[in-house]
């Protein structure tokens, strides 16, 4: 809950670092000359962050848990400070995503965030292929991150990482092939 305090005092420190608002005027002289109101300054207020930050969200072992989905996979993704070492499904990442392209998509979060080999990540995944259920870690880490760090949400958002892909596979439809593909046609 320290982080939690030390961010939002952050966000107070930002607040006291505007520039301060000028001394207000008498509203005697503003009122004996309208035609002034034009000439008179205007006061700026202090300009905040669009969007407060939320809350660090951790449970009682110092993790911060999300979930992630990419087509039919679903992963439940654990994020805690550690040397960087992610496991899938009791197997570390090099076994179980043998492919180097799906232990790209999985460091990507780290990557944009700055943050490459500071958390450990303990993943279980259900459902789809390889290439999903890499997709689903993605977006969990994604997830768990912005949880424990929120103020990394702004960068881990415009990279898109939080967005889920609702992209999944066309069901096939009665009379065809495929879902779109037809049958052979035969003339004769």
């Amino acid at each position: 809950m320290s982080d939690n305090r030390q961010s939002l005092s952050d966000l107070a420190a930002l607040t006291s670092a505007a520039p301060a608002p000028a001394a207000p005027v008498d509203a005697a002289p503003a009122a004996a000359a309208p035609a002034d109101e034009a000439a008179a300054p205007v006061v700026a207020a202090p300009i905040l962050p669009t969007t407060p930050l939320r809350e660090q969200e951790i449970d009682a072992q110092g993790r911060a848990y999300a979930t992630g989905r990419r087509k039919d996979a679903v992963a439940r993704v654990w994020l805690k400070p550690g040397t960087g070492k992610i496991t899938v499904n009791g197997r570390d990442q090099e076994v179980y995503f043998a492919r180097p392209t799906l232990r790209l998509v999985i460091n990507q979060p780290f990557g944009v965030a700055e943050r490459e080999g500071q958390y450990d990540v303990v993943a279980t995944v259900k459902g789809g292929g390889l290439s999903g259920q890499a997709g689903a870690v993605k977006h969990g880490i994604s997830q768990a991150l912005t949880k424990y760090e929120p103020i990394l949400r702004a960068p881990v958002k415009a990279a898109g990482f939080l967005t889920r892909d609702s992209r999944a596979v066309e069901r096939k439809k009665y009379g065809k092939a495929k879902a779109r593909r037809s049958f052979q046609f035969s003339k004769r």
